[in-house]
């Protein structure tokens, strides 16, 4: 597989800013996909966060399996909260968890006489959903979303209630040291598609699926093993999407596995392990 590899300038450019305007900051918030927490973690923004509480979100709850990570996280003493940013049934526990990170600044604050919000940093890779995050604490939709990796390119400033929050442009490391980490960034839409061979990121995740969620597989297109190229045409054969002479229309095989996986319609489904967590720095 040809090595992956998306530092676009804008990138650069925002971890010098957030560097620049952490200092305004008492806390930040690192936003990371259930589906691939170490994969997600960005060990380059660490150092931005100094001194500063860090709360590790492992948002998108709902379409990963990470509940042994969880553990793991929070047995090695991180401070962390599962969330899915898209239902505002998670709102309260996460005010909750942001409070209790940034409560020893907010009770220098109060012993100063300052009476403002908790500033917090929300960093992250592309598309783990950190402007979904300020969005759910908001209220409101007061910041661009989307599912394709980059929406977000300049810093902004969003006023939640007893928060201040900055949303930053998704910040990826300037390069993949581990390529099984960034396939699986790959998998999840952190890395922008247009950059990436995609048949072999379809056949990729079909062998990973095979490992992880062979009855998903099984239920939804049929297969019953064999090779990703085999798996790839019983996805072909199970849509529909054939050919004039019977030749498969690869294409559109791949990409309905690929949204399949993103939209969770293969269920929940968790890459990352314990080891993987150890390997990135996470834990």
């Amino acid at each position: 597989m040809k090595p992956i590899q998306w530092f676009p300038g804008h990138m650069a450019k925002a971890m010098r800013m957030m560097e620049e305007n952490v200092k305004l900051c008492d806390a930040v918030v690192f936003v990371l996909d259930a589906r691939a927490p170490a994969s997600t973690y960005n060990q380059k923004l660490l150092p931005i966060a100094g001194s500063r509480p860090v709360l590790y979100l492992l948002n998108k709850w709902d379409l990963g399996s990470a509940d042994v990570l969880l553990a793991a996280m929070k047995e090695a003493g991180k401070a962390v909260c599962p969330l899915d940013a898209t239902s505002p049934r998670g709102k309260n526990a996460l005010m909750a968890a942001m409070n209790q990170v940034a409560s020893e600044k907010a009770q220098r604050l109060k012993e100063k006489g300052m009476n403002r919000p908790l500033r917090f940093l929300i960093a992250g890779v592309p598309n783990t959903g950190k402007s979904t995050v300020i969005n759910l604490l908001s209220g409101a939709k007061r910041v661009v979303t989307g599912d394709k990796a980059g929406v977000t390119r300049s810093k902004q400033w969003v006023k939640c209630g007893a928060f201040e929050l900055m949303d930053t442009p998704g910040t990826m490391p300037p390069s993949f040291a581990d390529q099984t980490l960034a396939r699986r960034l790959a998998y999840i839409g952190s890395v922008n598609d247009d950059i990436l061979e995609l048949d072999e990121i379809a056949l990729a995740l079909l062998e990973d699926l095979s490992v992880l969620a062979p009855a998903a597989l099984s239920e939804r297109y049929g297969i019953e093993g064999g090779t990703p190229l085999q798996m790839l045409e019983q996805v072909c054969i199970r849509r529909g999407f054939l050919l004039k002479r019977d030749e498969y229309d690869y294409e559109r095989g791949e990409r309905a596995v690929i949204d399949d996986f993103r939209k969770g319609k293969l269920g929940r489904i968790t890459f990352d392990s314990v080891g993987d967590a150890h390997s990135a720095g996470l834990i």
